[in-house]
C-alpha cells in the first residue's frame, strides 16, 4: 500500500516531504522497497513534533505487518520478548502480560510505535529507570541492500546503533528484555507549594517506581502521580495529602489506588482509547537530576511568556545509560516535557529563550520534539557524537537512509 498526497504528524504541525509513504505488509514487501528504492527512511506512529522521520524518496510504515510476537523463556528465569518494530506498545503489552512478564518501563501514551520509540529515547518516568531503549536486547534492520543483519545492544557497536533516530536501516523486528509480571497502583498526591516542591524535588520523584508531576510555572506544582508496586502508599507526601481516587475512563487510567496489571497503570492514557486529538506540540529537555531546582527556577523566569502557549509542563526523571545518542547518557536526568497548544509559531519563537534558560544546564532536547539547538550545541552535548557519524558511514555509505534532519542537526 502507498500514498502519493501530503501527509502529516499526529499534532498536524509537520508535513513530510517524501515522495510517498509506503505501507508493506511482509517483511518481504518491506525488503524489496528498500532494495529498490535509493532513498528511504522508517516512520513510525507520527508522534514526533519535528522532521526526524522525515527524508527524501520513500518513508517506509511498517505499523500493517503483524507483531508476530515470540517469548523467549531462559533457564535463569528471565525472558525476552521479539515482535516487530512497527508493533504499539498498548497492543502487546497485555499479550506479554498474560504469557506471565512484563516490560521495565511504558510512555505516558501507549499508542506509540517500539521502533520509533526506541530509536529516538523516548521514555516513561522512574529514577531507577532507563529509557525504553535501555530495554533492547537487539535489533534486526534491514540494510541498504534489503538485507536483514542483527545487532546486539552488547556489540562492539550496540550502545551506539539502539537509539539510532532512523540512520542506520529499517529496524524490522525488536528483542526487548522482560522480567516477571507485576502489579501497580497509581495515587496522586499534591499540591506543593513552589519552593517545597524544589526542596524536595529528589525526594518526591523517589517516592514510587514511576512519579509524574504537574506545574504551570505558577506559585505550585498542582498535581504529582505516583505510580508504585507496594500495596500501601503513605496519605502524605512531603506534607501534600493523598488526592481523592479516580477510576479509570476513557480519558485515564486509574488513580484510586487499586491495583491493577503494569500496562494499566505505567500509562497515563488507556490502551483501548485515543487520549487526544493532537491538538498540542511538545519540547522537552532534561537535565542532569542535580539541576533539577535550579533549571525549574530559570524557566519560571519565563512565566509570563510560558503560560499563554502552556497546556501544561510534566516533570519526570530517568536513570543514566550509556547508549551513545541518549539524553540520559552518562547520568541520571530530570525531564522538563511541555506540553504547548496548538501555537507552533509562537512556541518556536519561544524556545531560543527558553533553551538559553536551560544551556547552563547542559540541557538536551528530546530528539522527537522541538527545539532551537543547531548541530553545534547538540555537539557540545554528546561527546560520542563523533563515533555514531562514523558508525552511519560504515552502516549506510551510500546515504540511503539519510535525512534533512540527520544532516542539520547531527552532521551526518
Amino acid at each position: 500500500m502507498r500514498s502519493t498526497a501530503s501527509e502529516l504528524n499526529w499534532s498536524g504541525t509537520v508535513t513530510y516531504t517524501s515522495e510517498r509513504v509506503e505501507r508493506p505488509s511482509t517483511l518481504d514487501e518491506a525488503a524489496a522497497i528498500v532494495a529498490r528504492e535509493p532513498r528511504v527512511h522508517g516512520l513510525g506512529t507520527r508522534h514526533s513534533f519535528n522532521d526526524v522521520a522525515d527524508a527524501p524518496g520513500v518513508l517506509l510504515d511498517l505499523t500493517a505487518i503483524p507483531t508476530d510476537l515470540v517469548i523467549d523463556r531462559m533457564p535463569d528465569g528471565r525472558a525476552t520478548a521479539t515482535l516487530g518494530a512497527g508493533t504499539r506498545y498498548g497492543d502487546v503489552a497485555p499479550a506479554i502480560d498474560e504469557a506471565g512478564f512484563a516490560l521495565h518501563n511504558m510512555g505516558s501514551l501507549p499508542h506509540i510505535s517500539i521502533g520509533g520509540a526506541i530509536a529516538t529515547g523516548t521514555h516513561g518516568s522512574g529514577t531507577a529507570l532507563g529509557s525504553l531503549s535501555t530495554a533492547v536486547r537487539s535489533l534486526e534492520l534491514l540494510g541498504p541492500d534489503g538485507e536483514t543483519r542483527t545487532i546486539g545492544s552488547d556489540d562492539v557497536d550496540g550502545a551506539g546503533s539502539v537509539l539510532h533516530l532512523g540512520l542506520l536501516g529499517i529496524v524490522t523486528r525488536v528483542t526487548l528484555d522482560l522480567e516477571p509480571t507485576y502489579a501497580m497502583r497509581q495515587d496522586a498526591y499534591g499540591p506543593f507549594p513552589w519552593r517545597t516542591f524544589l526542596d524536595h524535588a529528589a525526594e518526591i520523584h523517589a517516592a514510587g517506581t514511576s512519579v509524574c508531576s504537574y506545574t504551570r510555572f505558577g506559585d505550585e506544582t498542582s498535581e504529582v502521580l505516583v505510580k508504585t508496586r507496594s500495596e500501601h502508599v503513605p496519605d502524605e507526601l512531603v506534607g501534600a495529602p493523598r488526592l481523592p481516587g479516580t477510576p479509570g475512563d476513557e480519558h485515564r487510567t486509574a488513580r484510586d489506588g487499586s491495583m491493577g496489571p503494569w500496562w494499566d497503570r505505567l500509562p497515563h492514557f488507556p490502551i483501548g482509547t485515543v487520549p487526544s486529538h493532537g491538538s498540542e506540540v511538545q519540547s522537552e529537555h532534561f537535565v542532569p537530576i542535580r539541576h533539577a531546582a535550579a533549571a525549574l527556577d530559570a524557566l519560571r523566569g519565563l512565566a509570563d511568556r510560558i503560560q499563554p502557549h502552556l497546556h501544561v509542563a510534566e516533570l519526570r526523571t530517568m536513570a543514566a545509560d550509556d547508549l551513545w545518542l541518549s539524553p540520559t547518557q552518562g547520568g541520571d536526568v530530570f525531564c522538563i516535557a511541555f506540553t504547548w497548544k496548538k501555537h507552533p509559531v509562537e512556541v518556536a519563537a519561544l524556545l531560543p529563550d527558553l533553551e538559553a534558560r536551560l544551556a547552563p544546564f547542559d540541557a538536551r532536547p528530546h530528539w522527537g520534539k522541538m527545539s532551537s539547538l543547531d548541530a553545534d550545541a547538540v555537539a557540545a552535548l554528546y561527546p560520542r557524537l563523533p563515533a555514531f557519524r562514523d558508525l552511519v558511514r560504515r552502516a549506510d555509505p551510500d546515504r540511503t537512509f539519510a535525512s534533512a534532519f540527520g544532516e542539520r542537526v547531527l552532521g551526518t
